[in-house]
């Protein structure tokens, strides 16, 4: 049985959906009890459950019909405009919807008037409402577009290229979403505390998510663009970890112009970043290197954290996978990724692919 087809089954995929945003509430639940725990706030694991449950399960209710709209509105030849003025409205009924009925929640959870559970949120949740409303319909987007090129990969099975790069699509797609609610959880972590920071953050994550958006169909980018995403990528994790966190580069000059496959940078930084500088307090490094010889383009990725554990095997978690499945399809046995204890501390993961140059416009 296909995804596309457990997806159309109520009785499953509803459960499914609830089970998501449950987790997902839950996951900001932690945080927010963890950053009030740290701020010297008084707030208990049940008051932060039911704060963030009551803020997701409006969302998983709004949901619906965002939904409902992303898929009989989507940016197609000779319909982007109209798809981008429904979406525009759409957004904006959606922030307000948003913010009635979670006022009218948080009056049965503070005791308070209407008034003063709305006017908070008008003021803090307003642009992150509206970032709710894109990611939702980027994730439709991104479902609709693998159902789709599945069912595309069904009928031209006998044709190998095609089937290559349905599968190709299929894990770039996984990506997208991943990293777009990691970077929730950053924001999560400030808009209690600096409102200011998490504004900053959503608006770099709003280029972050054009930037994927635009790039989504394709395979293949220059290292220039690509560090170009992580470094948009980054600023939001700077913003979050301040101080704590320093970005070095050493990227020769003659290497800029190479091929590499569109968004493998990003889940190597942002796995540095989860394992070996957010678990420490010490001050973080994220070092980023590239360089050619004998038609080999290597990428390495390291930081200073704790570096890999003594006698455990190792985990992969989903950007590690398929970045390995993607180098896999894209270049055969001509590609290699390890990982291996950085100089000093941390870990360094390190990419090897043939050498391409993008061919220059004519």
């Amino acid at each position: 049985m296909t995804m596309n087809a457990i997806f159309k089954k109520p009785w499953i995929k509803w459960p499914i959906g609830f089970l998501f945003w449950t987790l997902v509430g839950l996951s900001f639940a932690f945080q927010f009890y963890i950053s009030s725990q740290k701020a010297g706030l008084d707030v208990s694991w049940s008051q932060a459950v039911s704060y963030a449950l009551g803020d997701w399960y409006v969302f998983a209710v709004l949901s619906i019909p965002v939904i409902w709209l992303a898929r009989h509105f989507q940016f197609e030849a000779g319909r982007r405009a109209k798809a981008l003025l429904v979406h525009f409205f759409g957004g904006l009924i959606f922030s307000l919807a948003y913010m009635v009925l979670r006022a009218w929640i948080g009056r049965w959870q503070s005791s308070s008037s209407f008034a003063e559970a709305f006017q908070p949120l008008l003021v803090k949740t307003w642009h992150f409402n509206l970032l709710i409303y894109w990611v939702i319909v980027a994730v439709s987007f991104a479902f609709d577009y693998y159902s789709k090129y599945r069912e595309r990969e069904l009928r031209a099975a006998e044709l190998e290229k095609n089937l290559v790069q349905a599968k190709l699509h299929a894990l770039q797609m996984q990506l997208n979403p991943h990293f777009l609610f990691n970077s929730l959880h950053s924001i999560s972590a400030l808009m209690h505390r600096d409102v200011e920071a998490a504004d900053r953050m959503i608006a770099r994550l709003s280029d972050l998510l054009r930037a994927a958006l635009a790039g989504s169909a394709t395979q293949e980018v220059t290292l220039r663009e690509e560090l170009e995403f992580v470094r948009r990528f980054l600023e939001i994790e700077q913003i979050r970890f301040g101080d704590r966190l320093t970005v070095k580069t050493e990227v020769a000059p003659d290497t800029l112009d190479a091929l590499v496959p569109n968004l493998i940078l990003q889940p190597l930084v942002e796995n540095a970043i989860r394992h070996g500088i957010e678990p420490h307090a010490k001050p973080g490094c994220i070092e980023l290197r590239a360089e050619r010889a004998d038609g080999v383009l290597t990428l390495e990725v390291s930081d200073n954290g704790g570096g890999l554990p003594a006698g455990e095997p190792t985990v992969e978690g989903v950007g590690l996978s398929n970045t390995r499945a993607r180098l896999r399809t894209l270049y055969g046995e001509a590609h290699g990724l390890e990982l291996r204890a950085a100089p000093g501390s941390g870990l360094l993961v390190r990419l090897t692919i043939p050498m391409r140059a993008a061919k220059s416009p004519s």
